[in-house]
Formats: structure tokens, C-alpha cells, sequence
């Protein structure tokens, strides 16, 4: 009995320091976000963005798991929501759940064979491609395919930049990491 109690205790310690551990990643996207907003726009098209925020979320797919990647996209498009308004959190919403889904297939497909530099690039192009079809739905009569070439190409660069900024913080990111995947 006392053996058993000891394994419930473990298993509730790891489950509060996963949470917890969440929580900062969480709070890593909210100030990751903020930098970004506090910085001038490199290109002058609307919508097109480094991602900074999605650094945490990559991070927490890979060194923490899939659950909790999914919780800190949802929470930061909360963040949007609460901040940015309505549109700004549907489009989070459905460009970050369709990049993770992305990320989480292609790493189910691949496993360590693929780079984080593929997954940051597919997540990214994939997070436009989710926002793309949100505006689609919401502005149903304006042409927007013209637009599709700027995503990609937007995704490409910020799936780059996104994988090196990660490839800079992973060793202070593991440093105080309190969990094992």
C-alpha cells in the first residue's frame, strides 16, 4: 500500500511540475509576443509576421509533448483574443492548431529524421495557410488568392528565423527545465 501511494505521489509531482513547466513556456510566448509587437514590421504586408511567440509552442512539442504544445497554442490564442480582438483570435486559433497538427504528423512520420528547421518551415507555412482560410471565411467576397504566394513565401522566411531564434534559447530553455518527455 505504502508502495503504491508512493508511485501516486511521484505521478501527482510530475503532472504539477509538467503544468507548471507549461505555464512558464505559456508565459515565454506572451513576452515572445510582446517583443515582436514592440519591433517594426520588416515587411510592410499586412498579416506577415516573424512568430516569435511560436518558438515556445515548437519547444514545448518537442522537449515537453504534444498536450502541452496544444495548451499553449490554444492559451496564446486566448492571449490574442483578449488582446487583438475576435478576428485576430480565430485566425491564431485556427493557424496555430493547423501548424501544430502539421508538426506533430511529420514528426510522427519521420521521427528524428526530420530537422527543426523542416518542422519550423511546414509549421509556419501551415499556420499562414490556417489564417488563410479563416480571413477566407470570414471576407467570403474578396479575391484573395493573390495573396497565397506573399504567405508562403512569409512562412518560409519566418519558419527560418523561428528555427534559429529556438536553436539560440534551447540551452537556456533546458537549463531550467524540470521535466522529461
Amino acid at each position: 500500500m505504502k508502495n503504491n501511494n508512493k508511485r501516486i505521489s511521484e505521478k501527482g509531482l510530475e503532472n504539477t511540475k509538467r503544468i507548471a513547466f507549461t505555464g512558464l513556456i505559456f508565459a515565454l510566448a506572451i513576452v515572445l509576443s510582446m517583443i515582436e509587437s514592440s519591433l517594426p514590421q520588416i515587411v510592410p504586408v499586412p498579416g506577415v509576421k516573424m512568430g516569435l511567440s511560436n518558438i515556445a509552442v515548437m519547444y514545448a512539442l518537442f522537449f515537453v509533448g504534444g498536450k502541452e504544445a496544444f495548451a499553449v497554442a490554444v492559451l496564446k490564442s486566448a492571449f490574442v483574443l483578449v488582446t487583438r480582438g475576435v478576428t485576430a483570435g480565430f485566425l491564431s486559433l485556427l493557424g496555430g492548431l493547423l501548424s501544430l497538427l502539421i508538426m506533430l504528423v511529420l514528426l510522427k512520420i519521420f521521427k528524428e529524421k526530420i530537422s527543426y528547421l523542416m518542422l519550423s518551415v511546414s509549421g509556419s507555412v501551415f499556420h499562414n495557410v490556417g489564417q488563410y482560410v479563416g480571413i477566407s471565411l470570414i471576407y467570403t467576397s474578396i479575391g484573395l488568392w493573390g495573396y497565397i504566394p506573399v504567405l508562403l513565401l512569409s512562412g518560409l522566411l519566418a519558419g527560418g528565423l523561428t528555427a534559429t531564434f529556438l536553436r539560440m534559447v534551447m540551452p537556456a530553455l533546458n537549463k531550467i527545465r524540470i521535466i522529461k518527455k
